[in-house]
């Protein structure tokens, strides 16, 4: 019990396998540790690792919600919302590869 106590959420991160083999980050590089930013309470933290973190996030829960809730047009809804997270993911990885 006291291990688990001590012990930091980095210590449980799994390493990206693409930055392993080929040496190039892929599009979910820095998810977990902008996750382990949001549970730690730095948030502009987690946007600069990860800047679809909150679009993912907010995409996760309207998901969720959809489940338990009946609203008008909810396929396009979900679509609009995977398509700007999408689009943020890429856009980030693209910009992440320039700089």
């Amino acid at each position: 019990m006291t291990f688990l106590l001590f012990t930091k959420a980095e210590d449980f991160m799994l390493p990206c396998l693409n930055k392993k083999l080929f040496g190039m980050e892929c599009l979910g590089c820095g998810l977990q540790r902008s996750v382990a930013l949001l549970f730690q309470g730095e948030f502009v933290a987690a946007f600069k690792m990860y800047p679809a973190i909150y679009p993912l996030i907010m995409f996760i829960g309207f998901i969720i919600a959809s489940t338990f809730t009946n609203i008008k047009l909810i396929e396009r809804l979900k679509y609009g919302f995977a398509i700007i997270t999408i689009s943020t993911i890429i856009i980030s990885y693209i910009i992440k590869i320039i700089n």
